[in-house]
């Protein structure tokens, strides 16, 4: 007797999307591995395939979210100031996680209650802002390359609390706080030889 054909089942994407839209109607801490198993069409055995745990599904959003930041990526903007190209690198990251703004602040506010989980999340996170700064043309290889990806970081998780709550069309009030900074860290960087030079590179041409 032949067996019976199996479901078929989600790939992990299908199961993120279900995950986030979940976040965005509820509180993070309140949804489970089977409220996302059942939204998604999947067998929870399917779930932990994939996301072993609900920091998982921040690790896999992030790097969704650098997919498509690295994949816009323009070699012809090698000769804009790096300041800039920084910042638009920033910018990007947040035109990409705007579709899930309602899910990233649910599973941001409830980061306190799983440190654990918000600590499983710190690699990928490093990982992500050392990229940014890669696609600006600036190393994060190095000694220096860790002091610069632990400045940008900083500046990225502040300015995501300016983002969640900017309603301007074109998100001016995050672009200014991230482009203020920027150049606050551009003053601080100069008493550090070697960094002032690569963050402004084109400025003098």
């Amino acid at each position: 007797m032949a067996k019976k054909a199996s479901p078929r089942q989600p790939n992990a994407n299908r199961i993120l999307d279900a995950a986030l839209m979940l976040a965005a109607e509820n509180r993070w801490r309140d949804v489970t591995m089977e409220r996302i198993a059942g939204e998604a069409g999947a067998s929870l055995a399917r779930v932990y395939e994939f996301f072993p745990s609900k920091a998982a599904f921040l690790t896999r959003l992030m790097r969704r979210i650098d997919d498509q930041v690295l994949s816009g990526h323009d070699a012809a903007d090698a000769d804009e100031p790096t300041r800039e190209r920084l910042l638009d690198v920033l910018m990007r990251r947040l035109d990409a996680m705007a579709p899930h703004r309602r899910a990233i602040a649910s599973m941001l506010r409830d980061g306190g209650v799983d440190p654990l989980g918000a600590v499983c999340s710190l690699p990928t996170f490093a990982k992500s802002i050392a990229w940014s700064l890669e696609a600006a043309g600036i190393s994060a290889s190095g000694l220096l390359g860790i002091a610069r990806v632990k400045g940008l970081a900083a500046i990225h998780l502040t300015a995501l609390c300016i983002w969640m709550k900017d309603e301007t069309q074109d998100l001016s009030e995050t672009m200014a706080y991230l482009d203020r900074n920027l150049r606050r860290a551009e003053r601080l960087v100069a008493f550090l030889p070697g960094i002032s030079r690569t963050l402004q590179r084109g400025e003098s041409d």
